[in-house]
């Protein structure tokens, strides 16, 4: 600044008040110019930091967008009587020890307005601050209407108010174990509740962004009856489908016999469930619009609704009605407990939808379902959530943890910001080894990378797969001749994509290394051994790798 001085004014004359004008306005300017630079700085810094997380679209893939970057949620969902203060501190150890970065969590409707328009917000308070405590994200599950195609948590003035707050009724004219979701009544009551909760989220939490996510109710629908057969819900049942669902499914109008046939029933429900829900979230974003989500009790068409599944729920024979009516939810997560690859697969593939965001938010704590995660990388996911982490003895005692969840987020979580976005850019793919297949081909243009699993792999030795048959690999393509690459129990070899007899595939660099605060830092180099037989991942290391490819 002093250059500047010298350079702008000349040789300076204390004693000439010309001079001294002159100086005066100078800094003056000076002043001006670096209190509009700090302001604009400033106001940055504070656009930045008020900005919500939001979903994003980009050709027809996803992120979850938390203080301007791309987040992966690697979750843990917490039992479902874990969220209370004295249970808490059985919480967090399993959470940072499998390198969760986010927790899920519920929040009571019965705890939360023990009498009607009183609330208590201690346990959303708790949480939140613990959560900054130990330095994870936070998303919240609203048990509210619904928990598991129940009422179980709702408050015990709603439950024995029946009349005011009524039930469904099954075809025999008996009532069943839920509200109704065609009771405007019910509606205003859930309604109210949600909306003083997401109107006390905004004031603890509308500039930290500790959380994420909301989720909406909890695997909603009916168990014990298809649809309400109340009378208030057969004289809607009996009159004419609402134009917003004819037109959206590209029906003709009538009633919903008449347009839906022998899957009426369950259309009827799907509609009223996720028109009750839509309206909720609808008045908790007025509120605070965060991101919120539904979560599935998976059914299908061979099973028999509100017997093996709750009926209305957003399963994927019902997701186009739940796309049309419930607007104001922004993605619609699938809880998957199906120990089944092929099944799990189709599950990704049914909700990894143009107009929904591929999201795991509960899915099995044990070690069969850690390469799952993988799966779900490559469909795109924001996130992925594994249930029942806490170690209060249900799921795991104090000794136990999830060994093949922690070993995926403790190779991730470094890098998870990176992984986001590169996923979001379509650059990441993965390969799992099934049992029986201990080879496979990924595909990036010019390079193909060939993958097999079952270590130690030497020369030209046959593959066998791993032992346990959970080899795993995943490979981003950073740019056309540089990838990284990780996994577990895998060997990685690039090849041209299409073979030239005068070119050949070499290495012209491989770093191990990692990511530290977005920056990528070498620790060596890989060669010889490291180098001649493919790129080799151990089953405990979870090595990283950068390799420049290039040909001869």
């Amino acid at each position: 600044m002093l250059r500047m001085a010298h350079i702008g004014l000349g040789r300076l004359d204390p004693e000439n008040s010309s001079t001294k004008t002159k100086f005066q306005k100078f800094t003056n300017r000076l002043f001006r110019q670096a209190a509009l630079a700090c302001f604009l700085a400033f106001g940055i810094h504070l656009a930045h930091a008020a900005e919500m997380p939001k979903l994003v679209q980009e050709d027809g893939r996803y992120a979850l967008i938390v203080d301007g970057k791309p987040y992966l949620i690697l979750g843990g969902q917490i039992n479902n009587s874990s969220a209370w203060p004295a249970v808490l501190p059985e919480v967090w150890p399993l959470l940072e020890k499998m390198h969760a970065n986010t927790v899920e969590a519920p929040v009571y409707w019965e705890q939360l307005e023990p009498k009607p328009g009183q609330f208590d917000f201690s346990i959303v308070d708790t949480l939140v601050n613990q959560a900054r405590q130990h330095n994870m994200h936070l998303v919240i599950l609203w048990f509210g209407t619904w928990k598991n195609g129940r009422m179980h948590y709702v408050p015990e003035w709603v439950k024995t108010d029946t009349a005011h707050y009524p039930r469904m009724i099954d075809a025999r004219g008996e009532p069943i174990d839920v509200l109704s979701p065609n009771a405007p009544s019910n509606l205003e009551a859930d309604k109210h509740a949600f909306v003083a909760l997401m109107r006390h989220l905004r004031e603890i939490d509308g500039d930290q962004h500790t959380i994420l996510l909301t989720q909406v109710e909890n695997e909603s629908g009916s168990l014990g009856t298809v649809r309400d057969f109340s009378a208030a819900a057969d004289k809607q049942f009996s009159g004419p489908v609402p134009d917003e669902l004819v037109k959206a499914l590209h029906k003709h109008p009538g009633s919903w016999k008449e347009v839906f046939g022998p899957d009426a029933d369950e259309t009827f429900a799907a509609w009223s469930v996720s028109h009750y829900i839509d309206q909720i979230a609808q008045a908790g974003k007025a509120e605070f619009p965060l991101p919120m989500y539904c979560n599935v009790w998976l059914g299908s068409r061979s099973q028999i609704p509100g017997v093996n599944y709750p009926s209305g729920g957003a399963v994927a024979h019902m997701l186009d009605v739940w796309k049309a009516a419930a607007h104001s939810i922004d993605m619609i997560g699938p809880d998957i407990y199906i120990d089944d690859s092929d099944l799990y697969r189709q599950v990704l593939d049914a909700y990894h939808r143009p107009d929904n965001a591929m999201w795991i938010p509960e899915t099995g704590g044990s070690d069969d379902y850690g390469r799952y995660f993988f799966y779900a990388l490559a469909h795109g996911a924001i996130g992925f959530s594994p249930f029942g982490m806490d170690q209060t003895g249900w799921t795991f005692s104090e000794d136990e943890y999830p060994k093949l969840h922690s070993q995926n987020y403790a190779l991730i979580e470094p890098m998870d910001r990176e992984i986001a976005q590169w996923n979001f850019e379509g650059k990441l793919k993965t390969a799992v080894e099934e049992p029986g297949e201990p080879r496979t081909t990924l595909d990036f243009g010019k390079w193909k990378a060939n993958v097999t699993f079952g270590l130690p792999q030497y020369g030209d030795a046959r593959v066998t797969g791993s032992k346990e048959h959970d080899g795993r690999a995943l490979i981003v393509q950073i740019s056309e001749d540089e990838f990284l690459v990780t996994g577990f129990d895998a060997r990685v070899q690039f090849q041209l994509a299409e073979q030239q007899s005068n070119q050949h595939m070499q290495f012209l660099r491989v770093e191990e290394g990692g990511y530290q605060n977005g920056v990528w830092k070498m620790s060596r180099l890989w060669n010889g051994d490291q180098t001649d037989y493919g790129l080799n991942f151990n089953r405990q290391q979870g090595k990283v790798v950068r390799a420049s490819l290039g040909t001869y």
